[in-house]
């Protein structure tokens, strides 16, 4: 007979489960009470104000303050021996000891020096990257003074200082970040005025359709097409294509991921130099002749080129310049306003070009870059260790070049700086269907209210929204924009559309244009 303190096998079981994670809580707040950080250090050098340093606080250690303060300044020094695994034979009582990472573990390190009575501690890494500092589960850990990594490359700069002769003090603190970014806003509303503006784009560069004077010099082709009155072809979508493209666009992620080096990323910036000058080009031209026709009626013969729009040509080679001064200077604080220019002048472009016929191929072509976005953003870790979107997003294997293929904005009241982004890709799958939603209204006579249009872009900015809020709630990890848009926008249609009888129109919908050829409710934009 079982004595009354027994206790069934599934009690036993909870208890021991809560047991191990009181004891696994108990020895992490032993171990690592603080939460890892990135952190600034101002530095002085001869007294004099100098560069401000990035690095990253341990998991343990004192906390920072959150302004650099002079009072606080301590002065810096090389620690003897460098890797602090032994007490050091230089003086460091109330200085900030340098301490090279390898041999012994970070806590070993830092107990170490603030026996030798240091204020601080700075783990100079191997690399120009920031690791968090987790601290030795077999030493218990009790260090009251400030831990913090910095990269080679600074270390490199201050062990040249010090070496020099040179007094060179330090303030290591933590300034607070924004709860909100309101840099994002400008982004959000770079991109919703991208998707309008596309849509919108015939209503807002075409002239009266009836002035044959105008249809005399429109549309024309490019330079490059140079005296051919043929409009520029329209490609219409099909759900075969749809398939395609994102079957391809995965293959060529994954090659990206395990193939990106510096030379790949210079031949993506060059297509988008090629589309950008195109895009560009095509939208002042159209906005140009807009307000003065005339502009396109004066000459010149070129070789090879044949007769040449005056205009069309100084515009040509403004593009080409501003592409060309971009790429030079694509690694300034301001050259993401020439990268945004660029991209949604090609977008605007593309948006033109491409085109769908009905919802029957947005809800195919949508629903495979939705399954395209999370998987190879949040299912890929599983398979390849990292996030295989994020990784070529960022660019880490191309040597400091980033993909091109991205609105970036500046987050302004961030003390780190840094910028928020949106790659094309979240702009151009929701603008096809918002494009055809506008086209569809007119081809129909709808109002702005009984259309679609309106509907959808309200639902393509809240979709961002949702997506910059997940953004916000993930602490910043990476989210899959298309996870947010495609519910906002192409379930907004078939919502609407089931709701006022029209689905099947919209589903069976077939434009009245061909793929080569346009009616005046879907005319590509002219050009010279």
């Amino acid at each position: 007979m079982p004595s009354s303190s027994s206790l069934p096998p599934a009690l036993l079981l909870l208890f021991f489960s809560f047991a191990f994670l009181a004891a696994a809580a108990a020895a992490d707040e032993d171990h690592c009470d603080h939460v890892a950080q990135l952190v600034k250090i101002q530095s002085w050098i001869d007294g004099k104000e100098d560069e401000e340093y990035n690095g990253m606080t341990a998991k343990f250690g004192s906390d920072l303050p959150d302004n650099a303060d002079p009072t606080t300044k301590v002065p810096a020094v090389i620690s003897d021996p460098l890797d602090c695994c032994s007490a050091s034979t230089v003086k460091l009582s109330g200085l900030a000891a340098l301490c090279a990472r390898g041999v012994c573990d970070f806590t070993t390190k830092a107990t170490f020096a603030q026996s030798g009575g240091a204020a601080a501690v700075f783990m100079i890494n191997d690399a120009d990257e920031l690791f968090e500092m987790d601290c030795s589960k077999d030493n218990p850990v009790n260090i009251s003074i400030p831990v913090v990594e910095i990269t080679k490359s600074v270390g490199d700069t201050l062990n040249k200082l010090l070496t020099s002769k040179r007094k060179v003090e330090v303030v290591p603190y933590a300034p607070t970040r924004p709860v909100v970014d309101y840099s994002v806003s400008f982004l959000w509303l770079m991109a919703v005025a991208t998707v309008a503006c596309a849509s919108l784009w015939a209503d807002i560069t075409a002239p009266d359709q009836f002035d044959e004077r105008y249809n005399e010099l429109s549309p024309k082709s490019a330079v490059s097409e140079a005296g051919k009155d043929e409009p520029e072809e329209i490609v219409n979508i099909d759900t075969k294509g749809a398939v395609v493209f994102v079957i391809t666009a995965s293959t060529f992620l994954v090659l990206l991921f395990f193939f990106m080096s510096s030379w790949f990323i210079w031949v993506l910036i060059v297509l988008f130099c090629i589309g950008g000058i195109e895009g560009m080009h095509n939208c002042i031209v159209t906005l140009a002749l807009r307000k003065r026709r005339a502009c396109a009626q004066k000459n010149v013969n070129l070789p090879l080129f044949g007769e040449v729009s005056i205009f069309s040509l100084v515009v040509l080679l403004f593009s080409v310049a501003f592409a060309v001064l971009w790429v030079v200077f694509r690694h300034q604080s301001f050259s993401w306003f020439g990268q945004d220019l660029l991209g949604i002048c090609l977008m605007i472009t593309v948006l033109q070009m491409a085109r769908l016929p009905n919802i029957k191929v947005a809800t195919v072509l949508l629903c495979c870059a939705f399954v395209y976005d999370i998987f190879w953003v949040f299912i890929s870790p599983v398979i390849f260790q990292k996030s295989v979107m994020i990784t070529v997003a960022r660019g880490d294997k191309a040597g400091g070049e980033a993909i091109p293929m991205l609105l970036r904005f500046p987050r302004l009241a961030d003390p780190w700086g840094g910028y928020d982004m949106i790659g094309f890709g979240d702009i151009l799958f929701p603008g096809l269907l918002v494009s055809f939603s506008r086209r569809f209204d007119k081809d129909l006579k709808k109002g702005v209210v009984s259309g679609y249009f309106l509907w959808l872009m309200i639902g393509y900015g809240f979709g961002l929204f949702f997506t910059y809020l997940g953004l916000y709630m993930m602490n910043g990890h990476g989210q899959p924009a298309l996870l947010y848009l495609v519910p906002c926008t192409l379930g907004v249609i078939l919502v609407l559309g089931s709701k006022r009888g029209e689905l099947k129109t919209l589903w069976n919908y077939e434009p009245e244009s061909s793929s080569s050829s346009s009616s005046p409710s879907s005319k590509p934009p002219p050009q010279v």
